[in-house]
């Protein structure tokens, strides 16, 4: 119970309490399925891009309007009613839905772009993407649906610097870029998970090394070959490489700079 001079503070301050942290990692913090994304996550640091617009000009929502329990969603990207995971759709390709690529990629995405900071630098100390999510459809490709991965700074490149994919069968692979803006992805199996049911993964990208870890198990390191540490951002979401539709749900959404966490749950 808040004494009356902390509950005074509190609404005078406009703030709230969120819900009490859950000792099992799968389910991280209590979501409110009556609120848009933005309520449940701290959206405000990302872009979103979509596979809807105009020809290879997808809309891109700012994290301004993507803020707050009355933020932006639509039919793709939306909070799902039951449990308030984060959803996001995409209903194939270009060729098979007629949803909108960038001039960049033949692929479509509902996907969440880090854009504060716009990019940083993997030698800094930290630099991790952690996230709880569960694929409840992964498209038709051999690898599957992207789930996570790392950019490279768009001032430097147009390629990744790696890819996290989940595939019809459960298959969790990292594809690695090996040359500097080509296409030269590396495939390592990191896992298997079960789709339809909530799995973890954390990427990190500090000092040199990137490395990725799921359902808390050991980080596997990864070569980044002729790449030198580039200037670098994270993504998430959905990322759809095939003809079929995929749907992914994000319980959890944490990111680390410094040591300083942002882009996660609203904070207790």
């Amino acid at each position: 119970m808040l004494s009356l001079p902390t509950a005074t503070l509190l609404f005078t301050l406009g703030l709230t309490l969120a819900a009490p942290t859950s000792p099992n990692p799968l389910y991280p913090r209590s979501l409110n399925p009556s609120c848009a994304p933005g309520g449940n996550f701290d959206l405000s640091k990302f872009n979103l891009q979509l596979p809807t617009g105009e020809s290879f000009h997808p809309d891109q929502i700012p994290g301004s309007k993507l803020a707050g329990c009355s933020g932006y969603e639509n039919n793709v990207f939306y909070t799902n009613k039951s449990d308030g995971a984060l959803v996001l759709k995409v209903c194939g390709s270009s060729s098979s839905c007629g949803c909108v690529t960038t001039k960049n990629s033949k692929h479509c995405r509902s996907e969440l772009r880090e854009a504060t900071p716009t990019s940083w630098s993997p030698k800094a100390p930290v630099n991790r993407l952690r996230a709880t999510l569960k694929v409840v459809k992964a498209d038709d490709s051999a690898h599957g649906t992207v789930v996570g991965q790392i950019h490279v700074d768009d001032a430097v490149s147009k390629k990744p610097v790696c890819e996290l994919f989940v595939n019809a069968k459960g298959e969790v692979s990292m594809g690695v870029e090996q040359v500097p803006d080509e296409s030269s992805l590396k495939f390592t199996k990191v896992g298997k998970v079960a789709i339809g049911e909530k799995f973890e993964y954390e990427i990190r990208y500090e000092k040199g090394k990137l490395s990725v870890g799921i359902d808390g198990g050991e980080m596997k390191v990864l070569g980044t070959g002729g790449l030198k540490s580039p200037k670098s951002y994270f993504k998430a979401g959905n990322y759809n490489q095939g003809q079929s539709a995929s749907e992914v749900h994000f319980y959890s959404i944490d990111v680390q700079h410094g040591g300083e966490k942002k882009g996660a749950h609203v904070e207790e």
